[in-house]
């Protein structure tokens, strides 16, 4: 995985490079042929190198013969050149990654990154940054993906937001009974983001009679939130009240399916739209709550 991420992050720096675009399925597929074929033959796997790359760009290479030749260039030295490579002092050697490195770093784009992207963007980079010299390219790419799955985890539960519309006029167009009220949730409701939003909603139903969740801007749920929503039920079972889940997209539909949560009748009821969830629209639930059955 590491080599993969590797080898796509050198296709990334060269397209910049040449204004180009990779086409990502053919290196990985090509790579990974190659690496499961040339152990049989006593080699070692390998993955694209961003150094040698843009030190083969910059000498004026086009064409992938170029990293043929380059590989020859390679062999020749190890197998013929070596006693006179052995007399290259190791600073220049030293000098000559260096400023490899200069060329492909971009430092200007980097500036400007940090100018401008957002902090937890910024302290990826820097993570990564700083592994990469202490330590090696493959400790600091796993420890920077770790960061950045997090860090979008956290990014998307902070969008994750539940809000009262029962006032809302545009979508209810009549005043709800009292004890009644409606809730908007948006976003996804996973693991990272489903306990406080269940929870602020037990909060604020306690004492009503009915609750109806409006989950049309809701596109997942996984296990985490399904466990969130039972627990909140559970809740609202002891605090007799009642629960109406109004327009349930595909995939939580899915899962409260495959979980056998079915309606029970003044305890919790599925609705294909919110229209058909409100308690004046008597003509409408009955019929709804059938359909709900049949659905989940």
């Amino acid at each position: 995985m590491l080599g993969a991420i590797e080898s796509l992050l050198c296709a990334v720096v060269l397209d910049g490079m040449t204004n180009t675009r990779h086409s990502a399925n053919s290196e990985l597929l090509g790579q990974g042929i190659g690496n499961i074929v040339a152990p049989f033959f006593g080699g070692i796997t390998a993955t694209a190198a961003i150094a040698r790359s843009a030190a083969n760009f910059r000498a004026g290479a086009q064409t992938p013969i170029a990293a043929m030749i380059h590989a020859l260039v390679v062999m020749a030295g190890l197998l013929v050149l070596a006693p006179v490579l052995a007399h290259l002092p190791m600073a220049s050697m030293a000098a000559l990654l260096l400023l490899v490195a200069w060329n492909i770093s971009e430092a200007d784009k980097v500036l400007h990154f940090f100018r401008t992207a957002p902090r937890g963007d910024i302290m990826v980079l820097a993570t990564c940054l700083s592994l990469t010299v202490l330590f090696d390219m493959v400790i600091a790419i796993g420890v920077g993906i770790v960061l950045a799955s997090l860090l979008f985890m956290r990014d998307i539960s902070e969008m994750t937001r539940v809000s009262d519309i029962s006032d809302n006029r545009k979508l209810i167009s009549e005043p709800l009974p009292a004890g009644w009220a409606v809730y908007k949730i948006n976003g996804p409701l996973f693991f990272a983001a489903a306990d406080r939003i269940f929870s602020e909603l037990a909060m604020h139903t306690r004492d009503k009679k009915a609750v109806i969740l409006y989950m049309d801007a809701v596109p997942v749920i996984d296990a985490g939130g399904l466990a969130a929503l039972l627990k909140f039920l559970n809740a609202s079972v002891k605090h007799n009240t009642e629960v109406r889940i109004a327009d349930l997209q595909f995939q939580p539909l899915k899962t409260l399916a495959r979980a056998e949560l079915k309606p029970q009748e003044n305890v919790l009821g599925f609705y294909p739209a919110l229209q058909a969830s409100l308690p004046f629209n008597s003509g409408q639930t009955d019929r709804t709550a059938g359909d709900a059955k049949q659905l989940v």
